[in-house]
């Protein structure tokens, strides 16, 4: 786990704290000022538009419930004394998205020097009303822009088909919370999205596949079926329904980038247009043949027609996960590395981007991929979209090439994000709400100069394990308000604070109709530790907002009677900490929440790694597995170490001593490839010489069960004395991740 400290928002609030706000507005406006009054409206009341302001107009008079006959375009001249005014004004080319609003008991006045703005202050100006139980609007000043220019959402709608209907739903909310780019991931493997009409197959077969699951599909032998068979599932979007959502999604501030994927995860393609394919396959290849001149006229086909649909500068090409194994014993493409002088498979890869680049940016347009797009040379124009942690939009910044951050540790909404015991199936991972807002795009380790070069940050949502609009709202909602937060609004952010705004935004998202994740009432532990005199400080979490948290640290369930949480404790040795919400003085939450915080014999001692760990995952390096502290639901906490070799560590105890147990707990996600290794074994020495083996503790876990598990492995160390304990774990396949050794 991690002990977080918490910052101060940067902006102005009332002196009686974020609790007593009235202007609850998601993502927080640079500048709040409250002030007494309100402002009161009505079926009666005007709304007054600069001229190019109208449509703007209409759509807060239609949240307002006010009727539209009541918005009308101010004339020269007019200065209304009552009702709602949205005016133009100068100002800088780059304060376009700025807004300011002040809010008086007859007048409210909200001006912008641009469309963008004028729609961001009615948009605020929109939350205010919804959040209120009566037709008033707090009184006030608010002063506004945003802090990165691309705020993102992308969908996928390639593993499960989402109708337009829905699209424009998903849209009214991301604009309401100003995400103003939807990244529309239309084509993978399970089945192509849109309709290209040069190449109807991709519609009539590819976007069609033999199983309604993904899940079912992926474990089949992938076949595709046709459009009207009862039994394939499927769907595409037709061109003119495309063009509808881009018109939808403008109207409400939001560009929308199409993706196509090349050259991987091209199985649908391969299926209908097999002349595509290298010429030394067996089944249904992932990729393009790169060495044929028929691949890339495809691409710049359909591309030609994703252009003429889609009117973004941006279009993405993906670049990702191109297994290059086909290459490799393909004629054409070893033909097509010797004929260009190219190194290896990886420059290929480059090659095949730098010519797509090269045709979109001939179009006027830019070429926009994800960070394996880095590999064997970044084609000029492009921008990277970092993805693999933040690593290759750092290096594509030190480029100077522009970056949209999405790591799958901050952005990825497919992760679960409660406890997987009380979720839906999802593929993996933890991202509770308060990781996503704890994250800032801006990597502190990237130079001043450079860091014009990353251009926001966007949220991922894979539908793999998601068939439903209901499923999808879910995992979508609250985290998109809280990512919001995170590319709007300043560095500096107050997690309590944010709670609060969000309690009232529950209703808005009931009003809107979608099926948001209600906050958790688990209690999160969180210890700080001092080694030196076997002590901790704790901190107890929850999504909640100002709940009200019972604990006790002698392992008793806690009661109504129990210690009031007011603030971090402080507890000496080792101790068993339980917490629970309570409500009208009875226990609110399902479960008790529990923290064995143990001192245990290797507690801060020396490891030697014999065998090195992932460098994806290095958590806290050598300090890992000594360092008190257990894992949270997430590999990617900090505090799983993971590895792709077995795990071979040694561990210094500073003296030979007598020693009774040790246990070490793993995890399993098959969906992603963690799994449990085959046994541990325990071997001691009093040199770190000579090792004596113990008894191995053997797994007993499925790898055919795909949900997430936590196993701990015991070895009785039978009293016997050791300086020096070896721990070896039997890497089954895949991952192993391993987040504390605990030794009596």
């Amino acid at each position: 786990m991690k002990f977080l400290t918490l910052l101060p928002i940067f902006c102005l609030t009332i002196a009686s704290g974020f609790s007593q706000s009235r202007m609850n507005i998601i993502p927080k406006p640079v500048q709040v000022i409250e002030k007494n009054g309100e402002f009161r409206y009505g079926t009666d009341s005007r709304i007054y538009t600069a001229p190019g302001f109208k449509e703007i107009g209409l759509y807060l008079a239609e949240v307002m419930n006010i009727p539209a006959s009541q918005v009308s375009v101010l004339k020269t001249g007019d200065k209304p004394q009552a009702g709602i005014i949205l005016q133009k004004i100068s100002a800088p080319a780059a304060d376009s998205a700025a807004y300011q609003i002040t809010i008086s008991p007859t007048l409210i006045s909200a001006s912008a020097s641009h469309i963008a703005g004028a729609l961001y202050a009615a948009q605020s100006l929109a939350q205010l009303s919804m959040t209120s139980l009566a037709a008033t609007l707090p009184c006030g000043e608010i002063r506004d822009k945003p802090r990165f220019g691309y705020r993102g959402m992308m969908l996928d709608v390639s593993r499960n088909f989402f109708p337009p209907e829905y699209i424009k739903k998903l849209l009214n909310v991301l604009s309401l919370y100003k995400i103003n780019t939807f990244h529309w991931h239309l084509t993978d493997g399970p089945g192509w999205r849109l309709e290209i009409k040069k190449y109807p197959e991709l519609t009539s077969r590819a976007a069609w596949r033999t199983h309604k699951t993904w899940k079912d599909w992926w474990a089949s032998d992938r076949q595709y079926g046709k459009e009207n068979d009862p039994v394939s599932y499927g769907g595409y979007y037709t061109q003119q329904q495309a063009r509808d959502i881009v018109a939808y999604a403008k109207t409400r501030g939001i560009t929308v980038i199409p993706e196509i994927e090349m050259p991987g995860h091209a199985e649908e393609v391969m299926a209908v247009y097999p002349q595509l394919r290298c010429n030394n396959t067996k089944g249904i290849p992932g990729e393009f043949c790169i060495g044929t001149d028929s691949t890339f006229t495809f691409m710049q086909d359909v591309i030609t027609e994703v252009m003429d649909i889609f009117p973004s500068t941006y279009i993405h090409i993906g670049g990702d996960e191109a297994g290059k194994k086909n290459w490799k014993g393909c004629d054409k493409c070893q033909k097509r590395i010797k004929d260009n002088n190219l190194k290896n498979e990886e420059e290929l890869q480059s090659y095949a981007i730098r010519r797509m680049e090269k045709f979109i940016s001939g179009k006027g347009r830019k070429l926009l991929g994800w960070d394996e797009i880095l590999e064997g040379g970044l084609a000029p124009g492009s921008t990277v979209m970092s993805w693999r942690g933040e690593s290759g939009g750092i290096e594509a910044a030190r480029m100077n090439h522009d970056v949209i951050m999405t790591p799958g540790g901050y952005c990825y909404f497919d992760h679960y994000q409660q406890d997987p015991s009380t979720q839906p199936l999802a593929i993996g991972g933890y991202l509770p709400l308060q990781k996503v807002y704890s994250y800032d795009p801006m990597p502190a380790e990237l130079e001043q100069d450079k860091r014009g070069f990353v251009k926001g940050a966007q949220a991922n949502l894979w539908t793999e394990y998601i068939p439903s609009m209901e499923h999808l709202d879910y995992m979508i909602l609250p985290r998109i308000l809280a990512l919001s937060e995170v590319v709007w609004s300043g560095p500096e952010k107050n997690w309590e604070d944010f709670k609060s705004r969000l309690s009232k935004h529950y209703r808005i998202l009931q009003r809107m109709n979608v099926n948001y994740c209600r906050p958790s009432d688990k209690v999160d532990i969180l210890p700080a530790i001092n080694l030196k005199d076997k002590s901790a400080t704790v901190t107890l979490a929850t999504e909640q907002f100002n709940p009200e948290i019972r604990y006790t640290t002698d392992g008793t369930a806690p009661t109504a009677s129990s210690a009031l949480y007011n603030g971090s404790f402080n507890v000496s040795g080792s101790s068993k900490i339980k917490a629970a919400i309570f409500r009208n003085g009875k226990q609110g939450s399902k479960t008790i929440d529990t923290l064995n915080l143990d001192f245990h014999k290797a507690l801060g001692k020396n490891v030697t790694y014999n065998k090195p760990w992932n460098s994806s995952y290095p958590a806290k390096k050598e300090a890992t597995f000594v360092n008190g502290y257990t894992g949270s639901l997430t590999y990617g906490d900090g505090q799983w170490q993971g590895f792709t070799t077995d795990i071979d560590v040694t561990i210094d105890l500073g003296e030979n001593q007598s020693l009774s147990s040790l246990a070490a707990t793993f995890m399993q996600i098959t969906g992603p490839g963690v799994y449990m290794p085959d046994f541990v074994e325990i071997s001691l020495s009093p040199d770190g010489k000579t090792f004596s083996p113990l008894e191995k503790a053997m797994n007993d876990v499925s790898t055919k069960d795909q949900s997430l598990i936590f196993k701990t492995f015991k070895v009785d160390l039978r009293n016997q004395t050791g300086r020096y304990i070896r721990f070896y774990a039997k890497n089954h396949t895949g991952f192993l991740f391993l987040d504390e050794i605990i030794v009596y």
